[in-house]
């Protein structure tokens, strides 16, 4: 049975709302069970412990309780949610989608390959433009798996102090051993862009070197999702550290149309002229069509109607369209000065 200590570091670990403490604890007693000869009830606990590792609790109005809110100066470095998207509310290329799914399957299964020695594929790197579905797919990933998602906050994670970073991120991997979730690295490039590069600064690369040692030695249940806008300046070394690499495109003809269709839903007009939609909306990424279709519902919703109007509908996708374009001028002549009258 357990010893006095442990019974206490259980009860002690659970005030603290301490989760990795409490489950650490628990494996030590299973660990001492099974030396003892009680094999199966060591299985069992230890059975538990990967089941809670795994779930959130949800209370019955359905929302969860923030069992694994980070706390101390680790909170200053993750931010928690508990999402709850699904794949079915993604439109996505069938090789995408197809990823995604074989990801959510091995997940699943996870203690099944791990007592056979392999890993579940969880370290992922997505790559594409922006608005294109990468940040909704860290929230399904853990919407899908009953897990938390953690932003990991760059903003708090690198700094100007020698060392201080690589510390920092030493944090982040020990939360990620600790608890079980999705660990989403947006905009990783901000980390994670080539060795050697003519903006390159000294700390950068000591904050680089100590990811790829930290995400190659990493062992624990959790995934680690990064993604990026430039797969283009990342360092080489990154790609093999990686299970998975998932490219994003902007969405074609038909998942335009799909997505306008889905998004609407109830306040799509009748009839609903999906084919002259999709060409004004031809060049937008998945996020742009999801604001645009939101502007003309929340039109329809000021006016007392139920449905949004087509015109309504073609002008919020061609206003998101000029935006569009103003924004990628901008960015492809970032230092043009004003045109000569």
């Amino acid at each position: 049975m357990a010893s006095a200590d442990q019974i206490k570091a259980l009860v002690k670990s659970h005030i603290d709302q301490d989760d990795g403490k409490f489950y650490s604890v628990a494996m030590q007693v299973a660990a001492h069970e099974a030396k003892v000869g009680h094999g199966r009830f060591a299985i069992e606990l230890r059975d538990m412990v990967d089941a809670a590792k795994q779930r959130v609790v949800r209370p019955a109005g359905g929302q969860p309780v923030p069992i694994s809110r980070p706390r101390g100066e680790i909170a200053n470095l993750l931010h928690v949610s508990y999402p709850s998207s699904r794949l079915s509310d993604m439109v996505l290329d069938d090789g995408v989608r197809e990823q995604l799914l074989r990801i959510l399957k091995e997940q699943r299964m996870f203690t099944r390959i791990r007592e056979h020695g392999l890993s579940p594929r969880r370290k992922l790197l997505l790559v594409g433009p922006p608005g294109t579905g990468k940040t909704m797919t860290a929230s399904v990933l853990a919407g899908e798996l009953g897990l938390p998602l953690f932003l990991v906050r760059l903003d708090a994670l690198i700094t100007k102090f020698m060392g201080e970073t690589a510390a920092k991120l030493r944090q982040v991997f020990d939360a990620i051993s600790e608890v079980r979730g999705v660990y989403f690295f947006d905009e990783f490039d901000a980390i994670g862009s080539q060795r050697g590069m003519s903006n390159d600064v000294g700390e950068i690369r000591r904050v680089l070197n100590s990811f790829l040692q930290m995400i190659e030695h990493d062992q624990s249940n959790s995934l680690i999702v990064s993604a990026t806008n430039h797969p283009e300046i990342l360092d080489h070394a990154l790609f093999r550290r990686f299970d998975d690499v998932i490219e994003y495109h902007a969405p074609s003809f038909e998942q335009s149309a799909q997505l306008l269709r889905a998004r609407l839903g109830a306040f799509a007009p009748k009839p609903l002229p999906l084919k002259s939609l999709a060409e004004v909306a031809a060049g937008l990424s998945y996020a742009e069509l999801r604001r645009a279709v939101d502007e003309a519902i929340k039109d329809a919703l000021m006016h007392d109607a139920s449905a949004v109007t087509t015109d309504a509908l073609r002008t919020a996708l061609a206003e998101r369209k000029m935006l569009h374009q103003r924004l990628n001028n901008k960015n492809s002549h970032p230092h043009a000065g004003p045109a000569e009258k």
